[in-house]
């Protein structure tokens, strides 16, 4: 078997990191950017900062701050259209995941025409996105570097998975300096993203030496730092670690792929508009007791990259302990113990099974698991 390793051409980490996107944006010959951000006045204000950056730099810039938490179709072909409209030879994302898929997938229809729903699945990208800077500011998602996009279909209420290599960012940007404002409850929520990415990631079943690598090293990271960082949000070690972090589990997953939590969390976004890293969250320990028995070895490698002492336990019970670990983390960073908190109903599980059985995601998942199957865990993390 042939395997595939993704990443960005370049990756600028550490505090003041995003001062050099002038010169590497005139690296890539650019002349005018669409920076793509989020709505909130976070956004909007870096959104001025970038723009200053590249102007210094040579370049003009337009502002497209429509991407929506969970973005949408809709956003998407906004700034697909704001893009050709202002002349735009370039993309800067500027947030967290969403404004990072916002972006990719105007990238796609910048690139390619017609609408987003024609490039749902893998490969189906034909024309390469033009020149693509991110700058992350969150400790999450990874997907300032990855080869994914997920997009809100608002006319099936679910969301469509986009995966390409295409899609791979030319220059990724994290800078631990613009990760200070988030607030402990995001901090968290992204923290925990993290590290289902690092977890499925390990587990799965295309997960190879290099993947490996990063994902326990990531675990390791996360089970440090983020509860000092939810704890403290000025504590600049634990943003800078929670930065590396994040990134080494983007590594993971970006060429491992990932599993049934992103399956299943995936369907509660696109029906409840949910916040992705939360629904991981309270997803994943239900999620890897189901997959326990097809990879126990693994899950003692888990625990103790969590910080458990496994000394003298059978292969099952360490096993067993990397899920209470992750149920202990969890519950210390303040994430809901269940779904049906956030809405979630339990009238709408075999809808949300049947769409999970057909995620992307699920393809790389340790055990197979049939739509009942689904429908228990679903039920088990209410």
């Amino acid at each position: 078997m042939v395997y595939t390793y993704l990443n960005p051409a370049v990756a600028l980490m550490g505090a003041g990191a995003v001062k050099e996107i002038g010169n590497w944006a005139k690296m890539l010959g650019a002349r005018k950017a669409l920076i793509v951000s989020g709505k909130g006045r976070h956004g909007q204000a870096l959104n001025k900062d970038i723009a200053e950056l590249l102007r210094g730099s040579g370049i003009e810039s337009a502002i497209f701050a429509g991407a929506e938490p969970n973005p949408t179709d809709t956003s998407v072909h906004e700034g697909a259209a704001m893009y050709t409209k202002e002349g735009c030879d370039m993309i800067v994302a500027v947030g967290g995941g969403s404004p990072m898929d916002c972006a990719k997938g105007i990238g796609i229809v910048a690139a390619n025409g017609g609408q987003i729903y024609d490039y749902e699945g893998a490969g189906k990208v034909t024309e390469p996105l033009p020149p693509f800077i991110t700058v992350n500011t969150t400790a999450g998602t990874a997907s300032e570097m990855t080869c994914f996009a997920v997009i809100t279909d608002t006319r099936r209420h679910v969301k469509m998975a986009l995966v390409d290599w295409k899609l791979t960012a030319n220059v990724a940007i994290n800078d631990p300096e613009l990760m200070k404002s988030m607030p402990p409850a995001l901090t968290a929520a992204t923290g925990m993203d993290a590290l289902t990415h690092a977890v499925e990631a390990y587990v799965s079943t295309i997960a190879t030496p290099t993947t490996d690598a990063a994902a326990i090293k990531a675990i390791e990271i996360i089970s440090k730092y983020l509860r000092p960082a939810v704890a403290n949000g000025d504590d600049m070690v634990a943003r800078d670690m929670m930065a590396h972090a994040e990134y080494l589990a983007g590594i993971a997953f970006n060429n491992a792929s990932l599993g049934y939590v992103h399956a299943m969390a995936h369907q509660l976004g696109g029906f409840y508009n949910l916040p992705h890293g939360v629904c991981n969250a309270i997803l994943l320990p239900h999620v890897e007791k189901f997959n326990l028995i097809a990879a126990p070895e693994r899950f003692v490698e888990i625990a103790k990259a969590l910080g458990e002492n496994v000394e003298g336990l059978s292969t099952i019970e360490a096993a067993e302990k990397a899920i209470d670990a992750i149920k202990k983390l969890s519950a210390d960073v303040g994430i809901p113990a269940g779904v049906k908190q956030l809405g979630a109903k339990e009238e709408d599980i075999p809808t949300l099974a049947e769409n999970a059985m057909k995620d992307i995601c699920g393809l790389t998942n340790p055990r197979r698991a049939t739509k009942d199957e689904i429908m228990t865990i679903y039920r088990s993390a209410m």
